[in-house]
């Protein structure tokens, strides 16, 4: 019972902190969506690398090292962290810039003045939410895992099917409430300052994990020595990435570009309070995805050792394989602190992407159609909220299915964001694209995405890549092409943007 009374704990404190922060609420919409722009330097950084480190950083590379090898860390954590800042430096700061001066609030309206086309809303939108809804599904997917897992044994009257421990779909309803308490009460302000909380809470008790569980797995006297041990005890095909192609490791990284299309992380750029915010996030990034990346690869391959015996259910379900871990080497004490630490790295993203889904249909359907001065702020609020807990519930229904690979997952979602990068790169910095070249850029993304996902067999193909002249290519490299293409292609022979569109861009 002692892990699961920490979780409760937890999620309790958390549930208080949003109740706090909605004290400060002061009524109006651009409080409940952009905390008022009044996001220093710390709160910014906190908030959006919690918003960027999700289950997939924790969880799925925890499994995807287990499955694969230490090669997961160069595939995407080391070209994350320079990539991540590259994005927050040449396209978060300008957009700030844009969305500061024209009074933005989503990605949607940016595109809609930039484009000068009401249309482009209308595709984006179900897009932007469709890829979303998968970003959600890993964390949702994710927690239920690791509640089952880390209260098996506390109720074996109950749940007989699980050993004693909290089933996932009931573990997943009870995050998914969690988060929708303080992000229907505090907003934006309730979710930066329970992201900067749990960002805090799951890089340090990430740290204790590691040690102790290089400690308890090594048996000796230091840690210097027990990783060492294990250092040694990797098997070789673990050890090294030679079993992965150049061209497939390359064309990894352009999956972090995804970054810059993320329609949460642009209405966190927002609430930045001056473009000297963006500083600390920009330098400190790289540095946070090492501390946070590094245990979670380490502690996967460390599974394959033989230092422990892992069972057939955790080996068939590689999500489960850093919360099993925590389990059988921390003890109920501190295995109940360090769930609650992957359980902060879960919520810190799920309250983002919330938010964002009910604020773009607030602004970018209702209020966009209807009329901006229909509906007072307090009705912009109410529908925010609404379309939150329909998003909320839409997620818990599509988590009901068989959970799939957290990395994978992650994987296609991400694709999908970064083949779109091109859009706002353009956009930002390149006069000449127009509405028509928009259109077939997305459309292009969005076709080419959902042939190579169909291909992928829905995703249950975990290895699926592309065969161009001999070489494996990752499917983001194809749908990232098309769209590019298709963009500069049908942007050179269409007609140029007005001079008075072009001039409220750019200088």
């Amino acid at each position: 019972m002692t892990p699961f009374l920490i979780i409760i704990g937890y999620l309790g404190l958390l549930l208080v902190l949003g109740f706090f922060a909605s004290r400060l609420f002061t009524g109006t919409k651009s409080d409940y969506q952009l905390a008022s722009h009044s996001i220093g330097p710390f709160l910014l950084l906190m908030s959006i690398f919690g918003t960027t480190m999700t289950a997939f950083a924790l969880v799925g590379s925890t499994g995807e090292a287990f499955k694969e090898g230490i090669g997961v860390y160069g595939m995407l954590a080391s070209s994350s962290g320079i990539i991540h800042s590259l994005c927050f430096f040449v396209v978060g700061v300008k957009l700030w810039s844009l969305g500061r001066r024209h009074g933005y609030t989503t990605q949607i309206q940016f595109f809609r003045d930039r484009l000068d086309s009401d249309r482009i809303g209308l595709l984006l939108f179900p897009i932007l939410v469709g890829l979303v809804i998968p970003y959600l599904l890993i964390g949702v997917i994710a927690a239920g895992g690791v509640v089952e897992t880390m209260t098996s044994g506390a109720f074996p009257d109950f749940f007989e099917a699980t050993k004693g421990g909290i089933p996932r779909n009931l573990g997943s309803l009870a995050i998914c409430g969690v988060v929708l308490c303080y992000v229907f009460f505090g907003g934006m302000r309730g979710t930066a300052w329970a992201n900067a909380f749990q960002t805090m809470v799951f890089m340090v008790l990430g740290i204790v994990a590691f040690g102790v569980i290089a400690s308890r797995l090594g048996g000796e006297e230091t840690l210097l020595a027990n990783l060492q041990k294990l250092g040694e005890a990797i098997p070789k095909e673990k050890l090294t990435r030679v079993e992965m192609s150049k061209m497939k490791f390359f064309t990894y990284l352009l999956i972090p570009l995804s970054v810059g299309m993320f329609p949460h992380l642009f209405q966190h750029w927002l609430t930045a309070k001056s473009a000297s915010s963006f500083k600390l996030p920009i330098v400190m990034h790289p540095i946070f995805i090492m501390i946070v990346w590094v245990p979670c690869v380490l502690i996967g391959v460390w599974a394959t050792t033989g230092f422990v015996k892992i069972p057939p259910p955790v080996q068939a379900n590689a999500n489960i394989v850093l919360p099993f871990l925590v389990k059988v080497k921390a003890g109920p004490v501190l295995g109940g602190f360090l769930t609650a630490g992957i359980l902060a790295a879960v919520m810190s993203s799920l309250d983002s992407q919330f938010l964002c889904l009910g604020t773009m249909f607030s602004t970018d359907i209702v209020s966009h159609y209807a009329g901006r001065e229909r509906f007072t702020d307090r009705q912009n609020v109410f529908i925010t909220r609404g379309f939150i807990i329909a998003i909320v519930a839409v997620t818990y229904a599509c988590s009901l299915a068989q959970p799939k690979s957290v990395f994978t997952l992650g994987i296609w979602c991400f694709s999908g964001f970064a083949s779109l990068f091109p859009l706002v790169f353009a956009a930002v910095y390149w006069r000449r694209l127009t509405k028509w070249g928009a259109y077939a850029g997305v459309l292009a993304t969005i076709s080419a995405w959902i042939y190579f996902f169909r291909a992928a067999e829905w995703g249950k193909n975990r290895s699926y890549t592309i065969d161009v002249a001999g070489y494996e290519v990752m499917p983001v490299a194809a749908i990232f092409l098309a769209s590019l293409v298709a963009m500069v292609g049908v942007s050179l022979v269409t007609r140029p943007p007005k001079a008075a569109t072009l001039a409220k861009f750019f200088d």
